[in-house]
């Protein structure tokens, strides 16, 4: 479980400041009765299972951030869950000097900036609010492969800086993967850990291809849960936050 009292004061100032901004984004839109996934499904009628909300995702030409929404068939979502968001980066974001990891079927893409990285999995419940993280074997969105150090080095990079299709939707998801970083690293270690044990077990399979192996990673959250502990360990309280139970293994989240 990740220790947050083990933080330097800095990462957990950093937290606070994000945790305020998520409750800014979800404070003004409960008022008006809106989430952050209703922001993205607004004005596309019917919710197609698996398809990308918004169309075509939604991209910062700047930070070179992306994301989108999307569900699953309900038979095949985890109970109380309603979808999850992917976010990505692409490389012209990311730090100087990260390069993709050298496997043997990686080609050239077909642009300097298409070979994009999945950060996190975000998945939603059914009132709109964040309730687990994951991570995801590189078939599961196409992404070009990086090592979890590298992908660690790419968080603070996620940053959706405008207000298309939804200002409060772009700051909260932003903010969420700051306020959930210690965690989510914790999780990209976890990733290429498990990777290697299942590579490892399944001779015969390429694991990055592999259907078996979906999900690498995960851990349940809770928001307020989260602002509370960085506020005690600001405040100079080491109570430790409460353990939260274990999601079960076979969870499939894409």
């Amino acid at each position: 479980m990740t220790e947050l009292a083990e933080l330097p004061r800095e990462a957990l100032e950093a937290m606070a400041e994000a945790g305020r901004e998520v409750r800014l984004c979800q404070r003004v839109l409960a008022k008006t009765g809106d989430t952050v996934v209703g922001e993205l499904l607004r004005g596309h009628g019917t919710l197609y299972e698996w398809r990308h909300y918004p169309p075509g995702d939604v991209y910062d030409a700047e930070y070179h951030a992306q994301y989108y929404y999307h569900c699953h068939p309900e038979g095949e979502r985890p109970t109380g869950e309603h979808g999850h968001f992917h976010t990505f980066l692409r490389p012209h974001g990311m730090p100087s000097g990260v390069r993709p990891a050298p496997l043997p079927d990686v080609e050239p893409p077909d642009s300097d900036n298409d070979a994009l990285s999945h950060l996190i999995g975000i998945a939603m419940d059914v009132a709109g609010q964040p309730v687990r993280l994951f991570t995801t074997n590189r078939w599961v969105t196409g992404e070009t492969w990086y090592k979890s150090a590298d992908v660690v080095a790419m968080l603070d990079g996620f940053v959706v800086d405008h207000a298309r299709p939804s200002w409060p939707a772009n700051r909260w998801i932003s903010a969420l993967v700051q306020l959930f970083r210690p965690q989510i690293v914790d999780l990209l270690h976890q990733r290429d850990r498990a990777i290697a044990r299942w590579a490892e077990d399944h001779p015969d399979s390429y694991v990055y291809e592999d259907r078996g192996l979906e999900v690498a990673s995960q851990c349940f959250i809770l928001v307020e849960e989260q602002i509370a502990e960085v506020e005690r360990l600001l405040r100079g309280s080491r109570r430790r936050r409460p353990i939260l139970p274990e999601p079960p293994s076979f969870v499939e989240a894409s």
